[in-house]
């Protein structure tokens, strides 16, 4: 077995921080030219980062039970508590039994008929013709609503819910910042850590009240926190303390819901960069909706819509997985000794022209079944892969799904001419800004 090769262009003290932070899907990227498997430095933090769809699928599949979460997570630890994007071992196998259910497909079709289409279906009701609207934030406050309603039916979770659109988006903000940074950055009193410290603070404290208050009803609402409190593990009868279920909630708002708003903003600025793909887009939505919102049961109709999500959150995954080596571990021939941290980055993966010819390129097609058949494992993976696949990877094609044909059967959202959008790497791959006018496909 060999080391892994060093990536160039480390500093000192800071490695590769500075490079990663300014254009980090230009390094990223740049990565396979070096290696199936290169060493980056997060400050003086050696990184192993793989750089294949095969070594990808190892880490996070194949070889998941040798690798706990990584450097990251540990960072987000302070946020998410022992949620299930931190925790490891048993812990995180009993959470996943217990949080599992409340995404089963039954309980994802209640909430897109309760929650997702009626949500959808006001908010094309509330647009004007001519109208421009910040569409980026439309839907980033769309789908943090969503989630609140989802997870808070009764006007128990208003408080939490106020909460969740002012901190979320502030934290979201400063987060990569936050995760890639060396560790006494965190701890310096700058703008950044005093504003995501103090929304973590804010929103850990109004959930925790919420949580608490659910408990003390005792009653289920058939939303996903009444699911949480009442979930009981098959092997022991135990439930959830409120601490535990306090966690979990975190981590499906702050995980979930940006990743699904930056999709679907995404998803209307390509359509009106791509005329073509936009009319047989609505050519679908008009056959199969009518011009009505559309439901849980009209996904599997809506094939087109499907690919267009699946190419556009192929553009736009989160940037990188990360993983500790909880022993000795060869991948691709070099060797891993135990202790060290392993990174996947979707964003190298969804860019390799080996599976995605011109990748940079928008293209619907890719997705068609027959295409899709020829994709190695690891090669598409926005929701991660094995056993510790995020549990929202049916709730979030779902609500995307749902909200873009609904949306789709009666507005265009028309670019405005010289608005310059390009993506700012956050937690996820946000739009600057996206104006975008409303224009009504029916009169």
């Amino acid at each position: 077995m060999t080391n892994a090769r060093p990536v160039p262009g480390r500093r000192p003290l800071l490695g590769h921080t500075v490079p990663l932070l300014r254009d980090p899907l230009k390094f990223f990227t740049s990565l396979p030219a070096h290696g199936e498997v290169v060493k980056i430095q997060l400050g003086p933090l050696p990184v192993h980062v793989v750089t294949t769809p095969e070594l990808a699928w190892q880490v996070l599949a194949t070889d998941a039970d040798k690798f706990d979460k990584g450097l990251v997570f540990d960072k987000m630890r302070p946020l998410f508590g022992d949620g299930l994007a931190t925790s490891n071992g048993e812990l995180n196998r009993r959470q996943r039994r217990l949080v599992l259910p409340a995404f089963g497909r039954t309980r994802i079709a209640g909430y897109a008929e309760n929650t997702m289409t009626k949500l959808a279906g006001e908010l094309a009701e509330a647009w004007r013709p001519g109208e421009v609207v910040e569409f980026d934030r439309c839907m980033q406050d769309l789908v943090l609503t969503i989630a609140g309603q989802t997870l808070f039916s009764t006007a128990l979770g208003d408080e939490a819910l106020a909460e969740i659109r002012r901190s979320i988006p502030v934290m979201l903000k400063y987060v990569l910042i936050r995760a890639f940074s060396p560790k006494f950055v965190e701890k310096l009193p700058i703008p950044p850590n005093r504003r995501f410290d103090a929304a973590a603070a804010r929103l850990r404290e109004v959930i925790g009240e919420t949580v608490v208050a659910a408990r003390e009803g005792g009653a289920d609402h058939g939303d996903l926190l009444s699911m949480l409190l009442l979930a009981r593990d098959e092997d022991t009868g135990e439930g959830m303390s409120d601490r535990q279920v306090h966690d979990e909630v975190i981590t499906i708002l702050t995980t979930g819901a940006e990743t699904t708003a930056v999709a679907l903003a995404w998803f209307f600025h390509e359509l009106g960069q791509h005329p073509d793909v936009e009319r047989r887009f609505h050519a679908e939505v008009d056959e199969v909706l009518g011009g009505r919102p559309a439901r849980f049961e009209d996904l599997p109709d809506l094939g087109y819509t499907h690919q267009i999500v699946n190419e556009v959150v192929r553009r736009t995954p989160p940037l990188i997985l990360m993983r500790r080596a909880r022993e000795d571990v060869e991948l691709g021939g070099v060797a891993i000794p135990a202790g060290s941290e392993v990174a996947v980055s979707q964003h190298t993966l969804h860019r390799d022209p080996r599976w995605f010819p011109d990748p940079d390129r928008f293209d619907p097609d890719r997705w068609t079944p027959g295409r899709t058949a020829e994709l190695p494992k690891g090669a598409y993976i926005p929701f991660g892969a094995g056993a510790r696949l995020c549990p929202g990877h049916v709730f979030a094609p779902t609500e995307i799904g749902i909200v873009a044909a609904t949306v789709g059967a009666r507005w265009r959202l028309v670019p405005v001419p010289g608005q310059k959008v390009y993506a700012q790497i956050k937690a996820t791959m946000q739009p600057n800004r996206l104006p975008m006018t409303v224009v009504p496909r029916r009169t």
